[in-house]
């Protein structure tokens, strides 16, 4: 990660703040249809029991391997897609329980920078219009007063008032993506979901649009959900970071604790996989057996056994708590329960040891 990202302040060094986002027990199915009569056969399992908070002015990381969910919650806890069940807190309030007066005023608070700056604006209006669209539906600005927000939205994202009479194609991805910032910043809302908002970028452009994004979020006092699949762009940009895995939240802790000593073994092995800048440094590689399970048939009891080298009989029959460890430390694995965290630690050992009961079982099969 190149130097010039600023490094946010320790989790431990600042002080309590109030919860701005709740997400309790949220659930996410979608159907699966099928014949003539397009019937529901089966359902897939996307966010299956997901909690967090978000304290206000902070940036949660939400990390993971593809397709397990991240996007999701992120889009259900804006409404964008209807949750199959659960409950969004926002000062206060189940925004899933808003009408339509009341759901119209927290689109104005909550805002989302989409992944692909490139299919996110409209290719036949001009970025001006695209900026200031959020200000038609829900102000009672005129042009004018429209046109100086659109301008000074793209002045603080570093581009020039002119640019609003041009079009998408004019710009490349990194300045479709400033506008896109840009255009979630038009309304001043309270939240913003960063979904994935650079992995689609070069990486010497990555760091202007975080370095964006981090002093947007000192002026203006936003919080940030930030979902990424970089590690090394959470760890610099995120406050708390939740890991997920097909569906489930399985650790979730303030930043530099989760990545000096994580203590899920699916965790571990992501941080594993993390590039070191060092050529003498030697990383020891957790490489994961197996493929990722089906969200429409996931396993039973903790949903990563099939692929972790230390699972043993009761994680297949009961699910795991998703619990405290201590100074805001959650995590969900059956072996955290004897008491001795390092007993959910990977090593070399334990991961050939599992390589052997997987052959062993291929040839008694």
């Amino acid at each position: 990660m190149p130097e010039e990202i600023y490094h946010q302040t320790p989790a431990a060094a600042v002080a309590p703040r109030k919860k701005l986002i709740e997400v309790r027990n949220l659930v996410k199915y979608f159907p699966v249809r099928a014949g003539l009569l397009q019937r529901v056969q089966a359902w897939v399992k996307a966010v299956d029991d997901v909690s967090f908070f978000i304290n206000e002015g902070e940036t949660f990381g939400l990390v993971g391997e593809s397709g397990c969910g991240k996007t999701t919650v992120g889009r259900t806890i804006l409404r964008l897609i209807p949750a199959t069940s659960g409950e969004v807190i926002m000062d206060g309030e189940n925004i899933f329980d808003y009408k339509s007066s009341e759901l119209k005023k927290m689109r104005a608070e909550m805002q989302i920078i989409f992944q692909d700056p490139y299919s996110s604006l409209d290719p036949r209006l001009p970025i001006g219009e695209s900026i200031s669209e959020g200000l038609r539906i829900h102000t009672n600005m005129n042009a004018q007063e429209r046109y100086d927000i659109v301008t000074e939205m793209l002045t603080r994202v570093g581009m020039r008032a002119e640019h609003a009479r041009r079009y998408p194609h004019e710009f490349s991805g990194g300045q479709r993506q400033r506008i896109g910032i840009a255009r979630a910043l038009a309304l001043q809302p309270k939240f913003i979901v960063c979904d994935e908002p650079v992995s689609a970028l070069d990486v010497s452009i990555q760091a202007q649009v975080l370095n964006i994004l981090r002093e947007l979020q000192r002026d203006f006092g936003l919080t940030y959900l930030f979902i990424a699949h970089n590690l090394s762009v959470v760890e610099h940009f995120s406050e708390r970071v939740g890991v997920m895995y097909l569906g489930k939240m399985v650790e979730m802790a303030p930043r530099d604790q989760l990545y000096s000593d994580p203590l899920h073994p699916y965790t571990q092995a992501l941080m594993s996989a993390i590039p070191v800048p060092d050529p003498t440094y030697k990383r020891q590689r957790i490489l994961l057996e197996g493929d990722v399970p089906s969200p429409l048939n996931p396993p039973t009891g903790c949903r990563f056994h099939t692929r972790c080298p230390i699972a043993f009989d009761l994680c297949s029959q009961q699910e795991p708590e998703f619990k405290d460890y201590g100074n805001g430390h959650y995590a969900a694995c059956h072996w955290l329960e004897t008491g001795n965290q390092g007993a959910s630690k990977l090593t070399p050992d334990n991961i050939a040891a599992r390589k052997g009961r997987d052959a062993a079982e291929k040839v008694v099969h």
